[in-house]
């Protein structure tokens, strides 16, 4: 028989609900601590994939930013009192090297995530598993369209503005500048190329206009140099050439134009705007460019004052002293960093591969420091486009003079 509960006994569970809803806030956290694989209470374990040989190999510092940054903030006690394990692994931009070094990090090493990893292909080589394991794919180092399907692949998430966002703003500004306009252009032959070509392409054919698409050359990335398709361009009768190209193929062929005295309006791939590359071709063959922009210049120039800008110089400084001050791919590894950072705080003691990509996909607003002034991430649960305010900018032989107004599409 079930005796009735006595005076004392309501009394002591009154106390109880009490006492719970007024402890102070960390105590009520240590209650709700919730871990998946690579979080625990005293660390946060996260990985990536970056080409630190190979073709790709100039992308590698992004990797070895990411590693100092954590080991600063690890110094100063962590996050959320728990300190960063950061695992950065060489996948030589190979599809099959991805594949293995993604597979370690998730099976082997057990991270909570990974961010920043780099390369539309290889990527797409590890986005269905990441997505059927569940593991946060994050601040990817691609704009390929088809990280923006939250509905399919929920776990993958961009970090540069989408390539076709960037084409069709691009073609937008050739109309405006040269209407009737003959364009050659070069393209990298995977879907990073065609994800940009497509829409530049579309955008022409739906103004109904003269302007048009005359010649296209494709490299592949372990092509030596693209000397033979420049010349194929720059005997086309092309007056505007679409450089949809990456790394040392950028520089190769800012320099090539220079040398064959061709002098059309160029245009280039927001991804290959850093001064490191620009400088590999040459400040002043590089004079005229039009881009895309989105971020700020390492380095001396116009943003060498910003705090933001200082901030990452002074990491460098301490910790990679061997990277030059304008290395603008290292600033990007830097943001990138600093936004994975804020992400796992905003975990709290939730750090289950759930609340990761609910913080991610909730970071609409957030202003990282590799950011023009004006741009933010604009991530939603329904829209994973990273971002959609963009300046048109113009590189003067030693900065890039970014327009007035931005361009939101």
């Amino acid at each position: 028989m079930t005796k009735n509960p006595s005076r004392r006994d309501f009394s002591a569970a009154a106390l109880a609900t009490i006492a719970a809803s007024t402890l102070p806030a960390p105590y009520v956290w240590a209650a709700e601590k919730k871990y998946d694989a690579g979080a625990s209470d005293t660390e946060i374990k996260i990985g990536q994939t970056v080409p630190h040989s190979g073709p790709g190999s100039l992308y590698g510092v992004l990797g070895r930013v990411g590693e100092a940054y954590f080991q600063m903030l690890n110094e100063k006690g962590g996050i959320n009192g728990r300190k960063v394990k950061f695992l950065t692994m060489d996948d030589a931009y190979s599809a099959p090297k991805c594949v293995e070094a993604t597979r370690r990090l998730v099976e082997q090493e057990e991270v909570l995530a990974l961010y920043g990893s780099l390369g539309t292909a290889p990527q797409t080589a590890v986005h269905k598993y990441l997505n059927s394991k569940g593991v946060p794919q994050l601040l990817l180092n691609t704009g390929a369209s088809k990280w923006n399907n939250p509905k399919e692949f929920k776990w993958t998430m961009a970090g540069l503005p989408l390539y076709p966002t960037e084409a069709r703003i691009l073609a937008r500004h050739v109309l405006s500048v040269k209407p009737n306009a003959k364009v050659g252009i070069l393209y990298q032959n995977d879907d990073f190329g065609r994800d940009f070509l497509g829409p530049f392409k579309k955008v022409l054919a739906d103004a109904g206009g003269t302007a048009q698409v005359i010649m296209e050359q494709t490299y592949d990335l372990t092509d030596p140099t693209v000397d033979s398709q420049l010349i194929n361009l720059s005997k086309s009768g092309a007056d505007v050439f679409y450089n949809i190209s990456t790394g040392k193929a950028s520089s190769q062929s800012i320099r090539k134009v220079a040398e064959l005295g061709w002098k059309p309006l160029q245009l280039l791939s927001a991804g290959s705007t850093g001064k490191s590359i620009l400088s590999a071709a040459g400040l002043d063959n590089a004079a005229g460019i039009v881009a895309i922009r989105y971020s700020k210049d390492a380095g001396p120039g116009p943003w060498e004052n910003d705090k933001d800008v200082v901030a990452f110089d002074t990491l460098r400084k301490n910790y990679l002293p061997n990277i030059d001050p304008d290395n603008t791919i290292a600033y990007a590894g830097y943001g990138q960093a600093v936004t994975m950072g804020e992400i796992l705080r905003r975990c709290g003691d939730e750090l289950t591969r759930e609340s990761v990509l609910k913080q991610a996909a909730n970071l609409n607003g957030f202003h990282s420091p590799f950011f023009l002034d004006g741009v933010d991430y604009n991530y939603t649960p329904n829209d994973y486009t990273p971002m959609k305010t963009l300046f048109i900018s113009t590189f003067d032989g030693k900065d890039w003079r970014v327009s007035d107004k931005p361009v939101t599409e």
